[in-house]
């Protein structure tokens, strides 16, 4: 009843000429009463064995009966986020997400902001699907015609030269190497790895050709001196970026390596949210971020550092994510002005069952499409449900200012 109600608003919205903030207003209005009931986690095939990179599946129910759809967490971090959100609004998205981050003594760390993440993502599907709009739509509309890729573990063939050729070919924007390991079962030797990785980064240069782009992962993998040599030794082979080059514990340390390298660099896929990474953004240390959904906080906190980037004229290169998460990142970079340059695995062809409707991927790039919300079909069907909340909880006392706002307690 509810969503019809909503629907014949919208009719009515748009003979008179609304815009889209006019017809969202009038769609909160329209299921004002609508409030969270359950939120179901559900452990996926895809998800990697690290929880904190979890591709696990999350899904927001609400008594209009729409459901929004997340991935990311674990069940022990997704409940304690979930228990603050039972009962609430779900289309008041950021005092939900300050609830979540603040809501607790501790701040979340970043196996948490992951599980918050999911939820956020969530939120803003199912305020997609209310309005019957996608979420780019929410986000001010899509400025990208497509959203250009790079390959991480393109499929290999002869060569490694032949590798990115194809990559190149199948119509990725750039080809990922990382640099050599020294071989599996082998203690690492760092000189050797920089001797090897200049070597393969050469082949992997004429393989994309003159018109192609490549990067390099050096993983944290070297100790400082080794990183600026490297670095120093491929800056000729014009990488599209260098990413992270040292550990990621002490982001000032970047105060010092970027003046001794002049390739351009990426940092961030260890990071959540904004604070971790502000510093290297506001001094202009570094020229593209790499934070990714859900990890950073979910689609609120991403934009939020979008914005940041943007004032800095830093590019988003966020790293590869879940099929959800990736899905919602298409929509989050489509509404970005600046450079963009998205993550894939593989050849981009992956599937998966429970996913029958997900991001749109064709001829190397992703493709901003206008199905509501995420635009992603979720089939609980054969999955395992590992966490079911129905019941709210706030642990500690909460706070706010006069005008209604949260404060910490």
């Amino acid at each position: 009843m509810k969503r019809r109600q909503f629907m014949m608003a919208s009719v009515g919205m748009a003979s008179l000429g609304m815009g889209t903030l006019g017809l969202q207003r009038r769609a909160e209005a329209a299921l004002r009463e609508t409030k969270i009931t359950r939120v179901r986690h559900y452990r996926s095939p895809a998800s990697r064995p690290m929880f904190n990179q979890s591709f696990d599946v999350v899904t927001v129910e609400t008594d209009s009966g729409l459901v929004g759809i997340g991935e990311g967490g674990s069940p022990d971090t997704v409940r304690e986020c979930a228990e603050m959100l039972i009962g609430g609004n779900p289309f008041r998205i950021e005092e939900l997400w300050q609830l979540m981050y603040r809501g607790r003594f501790y701040p979340p760390g970043r196996e948490k902001t992951h599980a918050l993440g999911a939820l956020d993502m969530a939120l803003w599907d199912l305020k997609g699907k209310a309005l019957d709009i996608p979420v780019h739509a929410l986000l001010g509309g899509s400025l990208r015609n497509h959203v250009e890729c790079y390959s991480t573990g393109f499929p290999g063939k002869a060569t490694l030269r032949d590798t990115a050729r194809a990559c190149m070919d199948a119509g990725f924007r750039a080809f990922r190497t990382s640099a050599s390991d020294g071989g599996r079962g082998r203690p690492m030797d760092a000189r050797e790895s920089v001797r090897k990785t200049l070597e393969n980064c050469r082949q992997i240069r004429e393989g994309v050709g003159a018109e192609g782009d490549w990067a390099i992962d050096f993983h944290t993998r070297y100790d400082f001196p080794q990183a600026v040599r490297l670095a120093t030794l491929i800056e000729d082979l014009d990488p599209y970026f260098v990413e992270d080059l040292v550990r990621s514990e002490n982001p000032e340390v970047y105060r010092q390596l970027r003046p001794m390298v002049r390739v351009p660099v990426a940092v961030g896929e260890q990071f959540g949210d904004r604070w971790e990474v502000n510093i290297l953004v506001e001094n202009r240390l570094i020229d593209f971020s790499r934070v990714s959904i859900p990890n950073c906080g979910g689609i609120t906190e991403f934009m939020k550092i979008a914005a940041l980037c943007e004032t800095h004229y830093i590019g988003l290169v966020p790293h590869f994510t879940g099929p959800i998460a990736e899905a919602a990142l298409v929509h989050c970079c489509a509404a970005f002005p600046g450079t963009v340059l998205m993550e894939m695995t593989g050849d981009g062809t992956q599937q998966q069952p429970y996913l029958p409707v997900c991001y749109d991927f064709r001829e190397g790039k992703l493709w901003p499409n206008d199905r509501p919300g995420l635009g992603v079909t979720f089939r609980a069907e054969g999955l395992t449900m590992q966490a079911e909340i129905t019941e709210g909880s706030r642990p500690i006392p909460l706070l706010y200012r006069r005008d209604g706002s949260l404060t910490n307690w």
